[in-house]
């Protein structure tokens, strides 16, 4: 059952967008089945949302993503999570995510309409939260592959090409 429930992860993380039919289909299985397996997934908490990958450059070429990295001072029987859990309510942030192995500990993925949102977001929320010692704040100048899926090539743009 293990196996199925990993087979099916597996499709969704490629098109989430494909019916119980059609994965059913791919597996061999009864769609029944495999609706069944979807929504044990989901009442497990390990299947937690469907999302789309967009191209914001195109969507949006004004907008701007930024990786924050945080150091904090973890609290007393709560560890990171509090603080985790407080920076990931506000609107901007789109992942939270506890890192190890480097200066840093928190690292806090922000989507905002320009550059002066995210200095303002990192200098009104972040910085000024207790327990936060401090920040470094990396821009997201283009995407290669995200979620598995990789991004059309921009031949046209000239920022890659080199003169000789």
């Amino acid at each position: 059952m293990d196996n199925i429930r990993s087979k099916i992860l597996h499709i969704l993380r490629g098109n989430a967008r494909l019916s119980d039919e059609q994965i059913a289909a791919m597996l061999g299985i009864a769609a029944k089945q495999v609706a069944a397996e979807i929504a044990a997934l989901e009442a497990e908490g390990i299947l937690i949302g469907f999302s789309a990958i967009i191209n914001e450059e195109k969507h949006d070429p004004n907008a701007v993503t930024a990786i924050i990295s945080l150091k904090v001072s973890p609290q007393f029987e709560s560890g990171y999570g509090v603080i985790a859990n407080k920076i990931a309510q506000n609107r901007e942030v789109v992942n939270v995510q506890l890192m190890s192995g480097g200066q840093y500990d928190l690292a806090v993925t922000v989507k905002c309409d320009n550059f002066r949102e995210v200095a303002l977001f990192v200098s009104d929320h972040l910085a000024v939260m207790d327990g936060v010692l401090s920040t470094a704040t990396h821009f997201i100048l283009q995407r290669f592959k995200e979620k598995g899926a990789l991004f059309p090539s921009d031949a046209d743009d000239e920022r890659s090409l080199v003169s000789p």
